[in-house]
């Protein structure tokens, strides 16, 4: 079996050569099936603006969004990083038009620290073959990230309208501003309007900004449409099976702002107490 080893001179030249990914974590208090509906229908909307989007699941164990979907042998970063299997084998494409890569098939906290050095060098590599970069986050037990590039790149956390996803929300946005300091953070509403979004978005700015210090950014709001089930159960995502549906321009409206800078949106002034 061929072992793999960082090439430093070809990393550097292909560092060179193209800009660096955008690179975005998505977390969630939401179910998981609602986060991975969120991410496939992201992730092919992102193709009319990037060439090349890779998801990569940190969802380690039997219960990976992704398992199911993976070819029989392919190889995870972990594995690339134990020289057990070579890179080649790690990005499987997607009906979606979309790459899809696997930290680890089991949770094997030990392994990935003993090799998170190896690990992150892998990573390196393949985010440079693409132009974003968008993270299946989990955190781990002390609230750090399987992948110490998570944190450096825009976290956004999916939300929806209901008081205990709010509270969830702010509760999540403390855990990683207690361990991750100051910085601004992103949501993402599911299962609501606009205006909606932007009740909930000012509901929890204004608590971080007011108790954490912290600005939050409104990524965009995806309402509840029925075609998000109907192309669910044809194995496709809204915007190819419906795309004029109201999902799938919002979904088209999020994937926009995927191309401005981080901090472009602000707080809005208007919300109501979160009670927290």
């Amino acid at each position: 079996m061929v072992s793999y080893a960082v090439d430093q001179a070809e990393g550097l030249r292909r560092m060179l050569e193209r800009p660096k990914p955008r690179l975005f974590t998505f977390l969630s208090v939401l179910p998981a099936v609602d986060k991975q509906a969120m991410l496939f229908n992201l992730g092919a909307s992102l193709r009319e603006v990037a060439s090349h989007v890779l998801l990569l699941d940190t969802s380690s164990g039997a219960n990976g969004f992704y398992n199911k979907l993976l070819r029989p042998r392919m190889a995870t970063l972990l594995d690339v990083a134990r020289q057990e299997r070579t890179l080649d084998d790690v990005i499987q494409s997607l009906p979606q038009g979309i790459g899809l890569a696997l930290l680890s098939r089991q949770d094997q906290p030990e392994a990935l620290r003993q090799h998170a050095a190896r690990i992150a060098a892998v990573f390196d590599s393949l985010a440079a073959q693409a132009d974003i970069v968008m993270f299946n986050g989990v955190l781990n037990a002390d609230d750090t990230f399987p992948i110490a590039a998570m944190e450096s790149g825009e976290i956004v956390i999916q939300v929806s309208t209901s008081s205990t996803s709010i509270k969830s929300a702010y509760i999540l946005l403390k855990r990683l501003s207690d361990k991750l300091g100051r910085r601004r953070f992103s949501l993402l509403l599911t299962g609501g309007s606009e205006q909606e979004g932007q009740m909930v978005y000012a509901n929890i700015a204004q608590a971080a900004s007011r108790y954490m210090a912290i600005e939050l950014d409104l990524l965009g709001a995806v309402p509840a449409d029925e075609h998000l089930a109907r192309a669910a159960g044809q194995g496709r995502t809204v915007i190819d099976a419906f795309p004029l549906a109201s999902a799938s321009l919002a979904f088209k409206r999020i994937a926009g702002h995927f191309l401005a800078p981080a901090g472009a949106y602000g707080i809005p002034s208007v919300g109501i107490q979160l009670g927290v």
